[in-house]
């Protein structure tokens, strides 16, 4: 039998035989078709995705109904250090790998840096919309409804939508 070299382990807290992590990407869900298949009903279909980028693991939520916790914050990405806890839905692992680099770890993308409203997709950017004015109303992208008489009604209306307030 040949010997894989693991990249790392997720050991369940509270007993269990660990997961190894084999490979540099991992999808782990509910379905067999997963990299990590966790056998559980609150555990989505496509739950998560490990991936480990310049010697550190990343663990990124993939939608998932129950989400994800790193050290009993629930986040939508972040990056791991060896002995971090992850709790994937209500199942927690430790999670255990030595980083094959000297730099320090990457810094965790501001959850404040974007408003609810971009996260959930129903605003943009404010240099995306300032590039969008910019153009011809013929040049706009198509997946967005012109006016059809000529105003920018909707625009304003989202915009105000937008606002967060600092006038």
């Amino acid at each position: 039998m040949e010997h894989q070299t693991t990249l790392g382990e997720l050991v369940p807290c509270g007993g269990g035989d660990p997961i190894p992590l084999l490979k540099s990407k991992l999808l782990i869900g509910r379905r067999s078709s997963c990299d990590i298949s966790l056998r559980y009903p609150n555990i989505s279909s496509h739950h998560c995705q490990f991936e480990l980028i310049n010697g550190y693991w990343n663990v990124k939520d993939l939608g998932s109904r129950n989400g994800i916790k790193v050290n009993g914050v629930r986040c939508d990405s972040k990056w791991l250090l060896p002995g971090d806890e992850v709790s994937i839905a209500k199942h927690r692992f430790e999670m255990v790998y030595t980083p094959d680099t000297d730099a320090p770890p990457p810094a965790d993308e501001d959850p404040f840096a974007i408003s609810l409203l971009e996260k959930a997709g129903l605003a943009r950017r404010e240099s995306q919309e300032r590039r969008k004015r910019e153009l011809p109303p013929a040049a706009r992208p198509l997946d967005e409804p012109q006016p059809a008489n000529g105003c920018d009604a909707d625009d304003k209306v989202l915009g105000w939508l937008a606002d967060d307030g600092d006038d």
